[in-house]
C-alpha cells in the first residue's frame, strides 16, 4: 500500500507520494512579471525625461523566483542582491540614466551591468512612475502629515487621446454649397474621421461637419478649406487634450483636516521618516507656532514641482539654495529631509503591496544595506 504525507512549509506546499515531490508554483516569467508591474503602476506615468522600465535583461527565457527591492542600486547593494539569489532587482532610482558608451570594469555603473548579466539578474526601475502613482511615493510621504485630503500638484494625463487624432475641426455647409464634394474631399485625406449632422444656424438649415485628424492631416484639411472663403471664415479648430488621471501625478497638495503648529508638523514628519533631525527654513514672518493648514510636498528633489505653489509649508528632500530663499520670501516655510530620506521608507509599503498584487508568486526581499546616496 502506498504511503502518503502532506507537509506544509513556508510559501510552498509539498506533496510527497511514492517518492515524487510536487512544489506549488512560486515564480513568474519575466515578461509576465513586467506586465503585472505595469498594471500596478503604469510606466506611462513617468516623466518624459526619465529612464524607466527594464534596464538590464538576461537572455530569455528568464523566470523570477526572488524580487529584490532597493532605493539605490550601488555595488554594495548588488552584492547583497546576489547573495539573496535575486532574479530581478527593482531599483527605484535608475542605475542607468545617461547613455553608456562602453561596458567595462572602469566605472561602478558599468560594473553593475556586467555583474547583473554575468549572474542572470534583471534590473528594473520605475522612478517617477512610482512618484506619480496613486499608491506611490508621494502618497506615502503624505501619510506622515496627519489626516488630510490631497491631490496631485501636476496631474498626469492619460497615455492616449479619448478619440482618434489630436485636433478637431468643425465647419458648416449651407444648401448653396456642394455637400457631397466637400465630404468627398475631406474623407480623401488620410488620418481623418468625419461625422455630420443637421443644424439650424442663423435661421438657416445647414449641415455641420465635425472631423478629428492628426497634426499632419490638419494642414491638409486647412489647405482645402482655405480655398473656399465662406467655409474657412467659419471654421473652428480645437486642440484636443489627453484627459487628466484622477489622483495621479507629480507632487501632492495636502489640506489638513485641522491646522497644527509648525513645531507639531516637524515632529510628525521626523517620526514618519524615522529622522532625528531635518533642515528648516522659516518663511518670512513665520515662527514655530505658526499654524500649518496646507502642505505642498514632493519626494526627492522638489524645486521644479513645488515652484509657485501656494501653501503654508513645502516638504521635500532637497531644493536649491535660491529656491528655498524665494519660497521663504513668500512666507512659505520649507522642510528639507535629504533626498533618499523622503523615498526609502516607501519600500516597506511597496513590499507589502507587491506581495498582494503578485499573489505571493515569488519571494520579495528588501535591501538591508541602506545606501548613503542622497542624490540621484
Amino acid at each position: 500500500m502506498l504511503s502518503s504525507c502532506v507537509r506544509l512549509v513556508p510559501a510552498t506546499v509539498r506533496l510527497v507520494q511514492s517518492g515524487i515531490c510536487i512544489t506549488s508554483r512560486s515564480f513568474m516569467d519575466l515578461k509576465a512579471l513586467l506586465s503585472s508591474l505595469n498594471d500596478f503602476a503604469s510606466l506611462s506615468f513617468a516623466e518624459s525625461w526619465d529612464n524607466v522600465g527594464l534596464l538590464v535583461e538576461p537572455s530569455p527565457p528568464h523566470t523570477v523566483n526572488i524580487l529584490f527591492l532597493t532605493n539605490d542600486l550601488t555595488e554594495e547593494v548588488m552584492e547583497e542582491a546576489l547573495q539573496k539569489k535575486a532574479d530581478l532587482i527593482l531599483s527605484y532610482h535608475p542605475p542607468i540614466f545617461r547613455p553608456l558608451k562602453q561596458i567595462t570594469w572602469k566605472s561602478w555603473k558599468e560594473r553593475l551591468v556586467i555583474r547583473a548579466l554575468e549572474n542572470r539578474v534583471g534590473i528594473y526601475s520605475p522612478h517617477t512612475a512610482y512618484d506619480a502613482a496613486p499608491q506611490g511615493v508621494n502618497n506615502w510621504l503624505a501619510k506622515g502629515l496627519g489626516a488630510c485630503t490631497s491631490s496631485p500638484i501636476h496631474p498626469s494625463k492619460a497615455p492616449n487621446y479619448p478619440t482618434e487624432g489630436t485636433h478637431r475641426i468643425e465647419f458648416s455647409v449651407n444648401h448653396n454649397q456642394d455637400l457631397e464634394k466637400v465630404m468627398s474631399a475631406v474623407k480623401g485625406i488620410g488620418d481623418v474621421s468625419v461625422t455630420s449632422f443637421s443644424a439650424r444656424i442663423d435661421n438657416e438649415e445647414q449641415t455641420r461637419i465635425s472631423l478629428n485628424c492628426t497634426q499632419k492631416a490638419l494642414m491638409q484639411v486647412v489647405a482645402f478649406l482655405s480655398q473656399n472663403r465662406q467655409l474657412y471664415q467659419k471654421t473652428e479648430i480645437l486642440s484636443l487634450e489627453k484627459p487628466l488621471l484622477l489622483h495621479t501625478g507629480m507632487g501632492r497638495l495636502c489640506t489638513l483636516d485641522e491646522s497644527v503648529p509648525l513645531a507639531t508638523m516637524i515632529e510628525r514628519i521626523k517620526r514618519h521618516l524615522k529622522l532625528s533631525h531635518l533642515r528648516l527654513a522659516l518663511g518670512v514672518g513665520r515662527t514655530l507656532v505658526s499654524q500649518i493648514k496646507v502642505v505642498a510636498l514632493c519626494a526627492g528633489s522638489g524645486s521644479s514641482v513645488l515652484q509657485g505653489v501656494e501653501a503654508d509649508l513645502y516638504l521635500t528632500g532637497e531644493m536649491s539654495h535660491h529656491d528655498v530663499l524665494h519660497a521663504a520670501s513668500q512666507g512659505i516655510s520649507v522642510i528639507l529631509c535629504e533626498h533618499s530620506n523622503t523615498e526609502r521608507g516607501f519600500l516597506s509599503d511597496l513590499q507589502d503591496m507587491l506581495r498582494v498584487h503578485l499573489e505571493n508568486k515569488m519571494k520579495i526581499h528588501l535591501d538591508k544595506k541602506k545606501s548613503n546616496i542622497l542624490l540621484t
